[in-house]
């Protein structure tokens, strides 16, 4: 469902971040990245989501050529929760209603003539999310920034699961949120892997990914240097691979 191929990409400084970086995920399976912070996890998330550019490689979905492109990323059923929502998902001054309308504004219901957006079926829909997913918001129309974190991460989470998901990437999807928030999104995970959906779970939680994920890939120093099912291996394989032995 998803192929890195021989990927490379450079950091903000232009140092490599990435190198050669090879991996499938494949239906109906949660692939965890790990890794210490500052080895490429970040930059390959950027890298999916198109907000950092490929130097070399290539993405495939479905077999196909892959370049994250809005059209792309609607046609190929690839969406996604990038670190840090509120900062690389949203406006933060627009309100829930509009940041969940950014994958469909432009589609109906929620515009006709291919330019004409309409308000109503907008907010509906933004009503069903809110309830569907438990985001705890005083109406659609409050700005998304006066939500708690949990709570963004919901509302973006709702926006990206609203329809059928063939290719879900998460990057540090549970980081600083409650008890009950973490339980709900894993769930949500879950429930998409279970769907039949490709999940690349990017986290630095080892027992997230311990917990989640049917296989572990280990990046180290911008590649990735191990994988394995998570039934055949161990923490202090997994910990001697992120310490680059």
């Amino acid at each position: 469902m998803l192929e890195l191929t021989a990927l490379f990409a450079d950091d903000d400084d232009g140092l490599p971040a990435l190198e050669k970086v090879n991996l499938k995920v494949r239906a109906a399976e949660i692939v965890g990245i790990a890794g210490v912070s500052g080895n490429g996890q970040s930059q390959l998330v950027e890298v999916l989501s198109g907000q950092r550019p490929l130097k070399d490689g290539r993405i495939f979905a479905h077999d196909k050529p892959f370049e994250p492109t809005r059209d792309a990323f609607y046609r190929l059923k690839i969406f996604g929760l990038p670190e840090e929502p509120l900062k690389n998902a949203t406006v933060p001054q627009m309100t829930v209603a509009e940041n969940m309308a950014f994958r469909n504004f432009d589609r109906p219901p929620v515009t006709s003539l291919g330019w004409w957006l309409k308000p109503g079926p907008m907010r509906a829909r933004a009503r069903d999310l809110i309830a569907r997913y438990r985001v705890k918001t005083p109406s659609p129309e409050t700005a998304i920034a006066d939500l708690s974190g949990g709570n963004v991460q919901r509302a973006v989470l709702a926006r990206e699961l609203s329809g059928d998901v063939d290719v879900l990437i998460v990057a540090n999807p549970c980081f600083g949120l409650d008890f009950a928030s973490v339980a709900e999104i894993r769930s949500q995970i879950m429930e998409q892997r279970n769907r039949g959906a490709a999940v690349l779970l990017v986290s630095e939680d080892l027992d997230e990914i311990l917990e989640l994920a049917d296989r572990v890939a280990v990046m180290s120093g911008g590649t990735i240097n191990y994988v394995a099912p998570v039934g055949e291996t161990n923490r202090a394989t997994i910990g001697k691979h992120m310490a680059g032995h």
